[in-house]
């Protein structure tokens, strides 16, 4: 059985002297799931990952509500023109949370890692981070079991829905999935994973979800832009030596306690915030009808 903490975690992989990653696939080896189908499987998604988070960088991706679409090609361009301020890495990244984004409101395939509202976080910041670090197809799949790990223990202790907990929930626990990751990617400890976990939920504490007109399209798409600069600046914060002051544990108990907080309006119900400024409203009326 999964750890129910952060804390028991971190213990339990120091003592036996193994990452977050290989905790992780010998608890499910524990459940009676084998190695060989654990990897099988979390192979599928990287896959999936790949594809969803390329296939709007080259194509223009419309939604079926047409309320976004064609930005993640914007942001390639822009990426391979050399005169981005943040560099070709982090844009190029930006370009490919958009892209599942997009291709998520196009009705295309993506992995709801954790969520479908925040499918973009978890491949852009995997899959960039390991290609600028030059790694293995193997690396990738053990990172992605290292988030999957992360998402447990948010699910455990808080929420990963939207409309339970808002975009916190979401976009924050893609977030936190990636970065930990990354590092441990990186060579980091699993307390600097943890960290790095913590320090981006954080960050994204009290975000609210509001979609207009109810689709998961805009701000959502944005957001997973936001999220992904999170994630991958926070990575580096951590390897840099940063550590967080309040525990991962702390900040997802903050979370949870946020979310219940939030007033029905802010989550998911589109009855507050960005959904119902004059301009969302005239949006919702111009896809759904007054």
């Amino acid at each position: 059985m999964f750890v129910n903490s952060a804390k028991e975690l971190e213990e339990i992989c120091n003592k036996d002297n193994i990452s977050i990653c290989e905790y992780t696939i010998r608890s499910q080896e524990e459940e009676g799931i084998k190695r060989e189908d654990i990897i099988k499987k979390m192979r599928k998604n990287l896959l999936i990952m790949q594809e969803s988070s390329k296939r709007a960088r080259s194509v223009e991706v419309i939604s079926v509500s047409g309320l976004i679409g064609g930005d993640a090609v914007k942001l390639s361009k822009y990426a391979e023109s050399g005169n981005s301020l943040c560099g070709n890495f982090l844009v190029k990244a930006m370009a490919r949370a958009l892209s599942s984004s997009e291709v998520n409101a196009a009705m295309g395939r993506i992995v709801a890692a954790p969520t479908a509202g925040s499918c973009g976080i978890l491949p852009a910041v995997i899959i960039s981070a390991g290609e600028k670090l030059e790694k293995k197809e193997e690396d990738l799949i053990d990172a992605l079991i290292t988030a999957s790990a992360i998402g447990i223990l948010i699910a455990k202790n808080a929420t990963l829905s939207g409309a339970e907990g808002g975009c916190q929930a979401e976009c924050g626990s893609a977030a936190a999935m990636g970065a930990a990751a990354v590092v441990e990617m990186m060579g980091g400890t699993p307390r600097m994973a943890l960290d790095a976990g913590a320090i981006v939920i954080k960050n994204i504490l009290g975000l609210v979800c509001d979609p207009i007109a109810g689709l998961v399209e805009a701000p959502c798409a944005k957001r997973n832009i936001s999220g992904t600069v999170n994630s991958l600046t926070t990575a580096d914060l951590v390897m840099s030596g940063v550590k967080s002051l309040i525990p991962f544990d702390d900040a997802v108990l903050a979370m949870q306690r946020i979310g219940k907080q939030m007033p029905c309006e802010l989550r998911e119900t589109s009855m507050g915030g960005l959904a119902t400024t004059p301009t969302g409203i005239m949006l919702k009326e111009r896809i759904l009808g007054k």
